[in-house]
């Protein structure tokens, strides 16, 4: 098995670990790691199957966002191809689980909670080195009544 898929292996399965934990204690373990966590629940784009995971966020009102970082992998991560697919998704904030869309933040909203991720997390300027590749920020915004 090559280096760069060795990692990602290590990447999936350590995933796999912390969103059980996270669940099992509803976020009281796993909850806090460089930063707040939350799980993101997607519809694979490909299956259908319900894909979970573990990530950084910043709160931004109404919603929180996320950063498709990848720990600087050259390809974009498997939850933002299914976001780009289908907007809908679900997620959770220890043992809140919120419906919401998902939006790709540009411009100057991009250019503000990049700045917000380095300064919570410096190893994004790390990842950021590692890859040609821009990360996508995504925002995630609650839909209303849709509290599971």
């Amino acid at each position: 098995m090559n280096n760069l898929r060795a990692r990602r292996f290590q990447v999936w399965v350590l995933s796999r670990i912390h969103s059980a934990v996270y669940r099992a204690t509803r976020g009281l373990v796993g909850g806090r790691i460089k930063g707040p966590v939350l799980l993101l629940i997607t519809a694979g784009r490909k299956t259908g199957r319900s894909r979970t995971t573990p990530l950084l966020y910043l709160t931004k009102q109404p919603g929180w966002a996320v950063i498709a970082s990848y720990g600087g992998y050259p390809r974009h991560p498997q939850w933002w191809l299914n976001l780009k697919a289908n907007p809908m998704a679900v997620l959770q904030i220890k043992s809140a689980k919120i419906s919401v869309r998902a939006r790709e933040a540009s411009g100057d909203e991009r250019d503000q909670l990049w700045l917000e991720f380095v300064s919570m997390y410096p190893g994004y300027t790390e990842y950021e080195q590692r890859t040609n590749r821009r990360f996508p920020i995504v925002v995630l915004e609650p839909i209303l009544g849709e509290v599971h």
